[in-house]
């Protein structure tokens, strides 16, 4: 198998993480670490058959995965976002240069504020009580596969 063929399976392995993610997230409100750590170890693997040089590459897809935990982890500490979200999008970081993450971002913030919009409408339709509680692993996945479908679109060993 070629370095290509291998790369495409990465992405494919990617997307299914992400769908087990955006599963999971809807079914019970959590995202598992163990899933976050898979897709954090698939990188490295990635960043080896792309071809990436250690320096300025492999070290900055760690340093925008730090930038992204270190912005994330404030929002959990205000309550505003889980801990595996912020896991899941720190794990994201690590396979998309900063550009594509930027993109990757304001799409997932269309589509948690979509979801959230059709949310509070269900809760006032079924009339229930208690705080709203948005599996905004979903719209993270969204974001994730729709980036992933956007870069296999392109030839992915020349993303970086």
């Amino acid at each position: 198998m070629d370095s290509g063929t291998f790369i495409y399976l990465l992405w494919g392995g990617l997307a299914i993480a992400l769908i087990v993610a955006a599963v999971t997230d809807l079914k019970s409100r959590h995202i598992s670490n163990w899933l976050n750590l898979a897709i954090a170890l698939g990188a490295p693997v990635f960043w080896i058959f792309s071809g990436m040089a250690f320096w300025p590459d492999m070290v900055g897809q760690i340093g925008l995965a730090a930038i992204i935990f270190v912005i994330f982890a404030g929002l959990f500490a205000i309550g505003a976002m889980g801990g595996g979200d912020v896991k899941l999008l720190t794990a994201l970081a690590l396979w998309m240069p900063w550009l594509t993450f930027l993109e990757l971002l304001v799409i997932m913030s269309i589509a948690g504020g979509l979801l959230t919009l059709f949310m509070m409408i269900g809760k006032h339709i079924q009339k229930t009580e208690g705080p709203l509680k948005v599996p905004y692993g979903v719209a993270i996945a969204f974001s994730g596969l729709w980036m992933i479908w956007g870069i296999t679109g392109q030839n992915s060993q020349t993303i970086f």
